[in-house]
């Protein structure tokens, strides 16, 4: 059988649960997760080898109306992922309705040539006459060329999901080694890991004015030593990120460390700053500097 090898853009609203999706495929923890929107900012390969072929993720920022220059970016990210790919997977959330938020995104998936998927997530938490319902309501609206029902967090029906993409995916070699299950650099998983944690530990009181630059990625003494400077846009955040004597910065490293430490199975000493740049998501400069360019 000849190998298919192919891209795969994976768009939705934000916190559909695209990046549980991709990992659960990939087998690996490449996307960051949070129940927070636009968790995603940067266009993040999962790949995904099997005897069929490989598969090549790519997970986008949530598709919405930016309000400034990173959701320019963002914005950027994701129009381009449509265009580039040989499928697109259209994640839904089951528990949800069809709003103008799902709207705006069907308006921009209607002029695409490339395939869509509609795929409907959490599976596990609704009833078969909700996902009737809600795949009635969606394909009112646009033909899709497949339409797959899954529970990205508990792997329902993956194995359609991914069978089904095969049949699309053209022929051809392998664009990465079979061990390689991402296109991104240790120092950005490591800057993605510490967000993570520090997205989830301050839950609502931090909005995605974060962002984590690596500043030291070496090896010492058997260990790997990391400093990461976590920057917000004002000092009261600043101070919600440390905490009281410094315990909310602590636990962000307690718990980014481990999934560094597992990443890299070694020893990490990882060493957290936290700065404050007022205003960076606004400045082009800033942006550049913190790793997002277009």
């Amino acid at each position: 059988m000849t190998a298919k090898s192919g891209f795969v853009s994976v768009v939705g609203r934000p916190n559909v649960g695209k990046s549980t999706l991709i990992n659960s495929i990939v087998g690996q923890k490449v996307a960051i997760v949070s129940d927070k929107p636009q968790t995603t900012r940067n266009r993040i390969q999962g790949i995904y080898t099997e005897p069929r072929g490989q598969a090549i993720f790519i997970d986008t920022p949530g598709i919405h109306k930016p309000k400034h220059r990173l959701g320019e970016y963002m914005a950027d990210v994701t129009s381009r992922a449509l265009r580039e790919v040989d499928v697109v997977v259209y994640v839904v959330d089951l528990s949800a309705s069809v709003g103008t938020g799902e709207e705006y995104i069907i308006k921009n998936l209607i002029g695409i040539d490339t395939p869509v998927f509609l795929v409907p997530n959490k599976l596990d938490l609704v009833n078969e006459e909700a996902v009737f319902r809600l795949i009635q309501d969606f394909s009112a609206r646009m033909n899709f060329a497949e339409v797959v029902p899954i529970s990205a967090a508990k792997g329902n029906n993956l194995d359609k999901l991914k069978e089904l993409l095969f049949c699309y995916l053209p022929e051809g070699p392998l664009y990465y080694p079979e061990d390689e299950y991402t296109d991104q650099t240790e120092r950005f998983i490591v800057s993605e890991y510490i967000r993570e944690k520090a997205l989830y530990l301050t839950r609502e009181e931090i909005p995605h004015s974060l962002a984590v630059e690596i500043e030291e990625f070496e090896t010492r003494n058997n260990l790997i030593y990391i400093r990461a400077v976590i920057y917000t846009e004002r000092d009261s955040q600043k101070g919600i990120i440390i905490g009281k004597g410094g315990s909310m910065l602590k636990k962000i490293g307690e718990m980014a460390r481990r999934d560094v430490e597992e990443l890299l199975d070694c020893q990490v000493y990882l060493e957290l700053w936290v700065k404050v740049k007022k205003d960076w998501r606004n400045s082009e400069i800033q942006l550049k500097n913190l790793g997002y360019r277009r």
